[in-house]
């Protein structure tokens, strides 16, 4: 098994999809709890649910190991994302609901840690970094898309029901603000869904590290409520007819950051 899997494109924007992984190594889920080998905060789907990527022409780089071995969105020295609030960490201790993922006497140590960074969290993102430096030097440009989803009610780390589109720029630090209004006009064209722009989720490690729009590299993140297309709860089954509904949307979006980028190359 591979340290991700990457499929390649011509397009100036690389999608992310750190979450998406299920892979747990053998002696890791020996000490997890059962609630952790459900590995139910996984963002279930999201390679089916983009899938029309490659027709776009989009390179995708997606995780294999699950979020519970080592969030690929946090950083590695594990600086909460938002202060005073429920951090989920860089190698969690409990899923969203706050359930022990591993049994009592047999969490993570601090060498663990440093392990799963450099065996896990590393590769990821120097491969990250590589594709990118690789699209601007083709480019003159890139843009970073990093693909998240999550269930709608999570009353630990946030209050009420999520929106359906939950899309983060770091404020607009990590995008150009034209193009951060052209995404949300996209995914406002379908009055179907709701969506907030920097709201409860501005974007994680990945879109706050790599996106610098002064040296043309725009990062955005979309956390997506799997209500949109699936299952809220075990299975977390793929439901067709609702993720056709909600397709458009989102290649809608990234069409219109492609069409963003022809117009700024």
């Amino acid at each position: 098994m591979g340290d991700y899997r990457f499929m390649p494109g011509d397009a100036p924007l690389l999608m992310s999809i750190p979450h998406v992984g299920t892979a747990i190594p053998a002696e890791i889920e020996a000490r997890m709890t059962d609630r952790g080998r459900a590995r139910a905060d996984t963002d279930w789907h999201l390679d089916r649910l983009y899938d029309f990527a490659a027709e776009l022409g989009i390179p995708v780089l997606q995780a294999v190991w699950s979020r519970y071995v080592v969030d690929l969105n946090r950083p590695p020295d594990d600086t909460p994302l938002y202060p005073g609030q429920v951090s989920t960490g860089l190698v969690p201790a409990a899923d969203f609901g706050g359930a022990p993922l591993y049994q009592e006497g047999k969490e993570p140590t601090d060498e663990d840690i440093q392990t799963r960074l450099a065996t896990y969290w590393l590769p990821y993102h120097q491969r990250l970094e590589r594709e990118l430096a690789n699209i601007s030097k083709k480019h003159g440009q890139a843009i970073l898309f990093d693909c998240h989803s999550i269930i709608a009610e999570v009353p630990r780390l946030f209050d009420g029901k999520l929106p359906d589109f939950n899309l983060g720029t770091a404020a607009g630090n990590a995008c150009d603000l034209g193009l951060r209004h052209r995404l949300a006009e996209a995914l406002s064209d379908d009055e179907a869904y709701n969506l907030v722009v920097d709201g409860r989720f501005k974007g994680g490690f990945i879109t706050r590290n790599y996106g610098n729009p002064e040296e043309r590299l725009n990062a955005f993140q979309l956390e997506l409520s799997i209500a949109t297309y699936g299952e809220q709860g075990p299975p977390f089954g793929y439901l067709p007819e609702k993720a056709d509904r909600v397709r458009p949307s989102l290649r809608r979006m990234l069409e219109t950051a492609l069409a963003w980028a022809e117009e700024k190359s």
